[in-house]
């Protein structure tokens, strides 16, 4: 009698081991699946952020912009957090905005290159 009870409590602590097992397994995926979503998408984008913000502390007059909306224009003149672009061929067009609304920086010897 007392050995059935035995081996009733060794099947059950073998069970118990093993689901514990699988538990510790699952969270170890969950936690390589998290960490691979933050490498393949969220780091590159930090990174290009990155880059974005140190080409707007860089950001000289006549250099070269792209506006998030698509238009490209010259910087004349620029005023801590805002800039006044021009766009066209004729020079009339002058449009204060801010550099939050810029999406790329080219330097004037690259965007004349």
């Amino acid at each position: 009698m007392f050995n059935l009870y035995l081996t009733e409590a060794a099947a059950e602590t073998a069970t118990t081991g093993n689901s514990t097992m699988s538990l510790i397994m699952t969270l170890v995926m969950y936690g390589i699946f998290i960490f691979a979503l933050w490498f393949i998408l969220f780091r590159p984008q930090k990174k290009e952020q990155k880059r974005l913000a140190a080409q707007i502390a860089a950001m000289e007059i006549g250099d070269c912009v792209l506006t998030t909306s698509g238009f490209i224009g010259i910087v004349i003149d620029i005023n801590g957090d805002t800039v006044i672009v021009e766009f066209g061929n004729n020079k009339n067009c002058r449009i204060p905005m801010e550099k939050s609304a810029i999406c790329r920086v080219e330097k004037q010897g690259e965007a004349q290159a």
